[in-house]
């Protein structure tokens, strides 16, 4: 069996590609090791690209694991959300190459990094949690209000649209549209980009522009494990 996440390091870019199953679903597992992609990647000091499989970033959580009870779907639902936050705040730029659909956990995914690249296509993008009878948690309230255009907010959180590539960039899920076979040159010649910025810089500035943001995601994370019995 190959590894659900591969690391790559090249000029100064980590690729970092899911490879989990059909729908790259994201369980504890993949998690943990999306954790050591990023501990790799301040190790190297590199630029990370993040992406899937050609057609599918990811379909979002592992429903095997959701489907164990509410218990176990809290659980991953605060993993998941505390990666969401290490991305917002990873030190180094991170690109979200999305290879095809991005459903629920991957859209908050391609929502909390830095820049998205996207491909041309019948695919879909969005969040999906309302129509699948979930009610949304605070912390994923706050990352699309945090991201989302604000015409979109309502449309996505509240009323569960789902979107083309073309309209997730008016949306506000991601920042270009290109053909499938230019989706990696592209995402590299971004991370290249971002490669000539200060990192120091980039860095604190990040951190100091998210500040309340970042400050309000951590009480939503705690409310969330709250509300879900995962704190006694």
């Amino acid at each position: 069996m190959t590894d659900p996440v591969s690391y790559s390091l090249s000029d100064g870019v980590a690729t970092v590609v899911l490879n989990n199953g059909k729908v790259n679903a994201l369980s504890h597992e993949v998690f943990e090791q999306l954790h050591k992609a990023l501990d790799q990647a301040e190790q190297d000091k590199a630029v990370v690209i993040l992406t899937g499989q050609p057609g599918i970033f990811s379909g979002g959580y592992d429903l095997k694991e959701m489907q164990k009870g509410m218990k176990e779907a809290a659980a991953l639902v605060t993993v998941g959300s505390k990666f969401t936050r290490r991305l917002s705040a990873f030190p180094f730029p991170v690109i979200g190459a999305c290879s095809g659909h991005a459903l629920a956990k991957a859209a908050f995914i391609l929502l909390s990094v830095d820049y998205r690249v996207g491909i041309e296509g019948s695919f879909k993008l969005g969040l999906n949690e309302v129509a699948i009878g979930m009610t949304m948690h605070h912390a994923g309230i706050e990352i699309a209000r945090h991201r989302l255009a604000p015409a979109h907010f309502y449309r996505s959180v509240i009323n569960a649209e789902i979107y083309s590539p073309e309209g997730a960039v008016d949306a506000g899920y991601l920042d270009e549209v290109v053909a499938p076979e230019q989706l990696m040159n592209r995402a590299n010649e971004v991370a290249q980009g971002f490669r000539k910025l200060n990192m120091r810089a980039h860095a604190q500035t990040k951190v100091k522009t998210k500040a309340g943001y970042l400050e309000l995601l951590d009480q939503s994370i705690e409310k969330d494990a709250q509300n879900l019995g995962l704190n006694g």
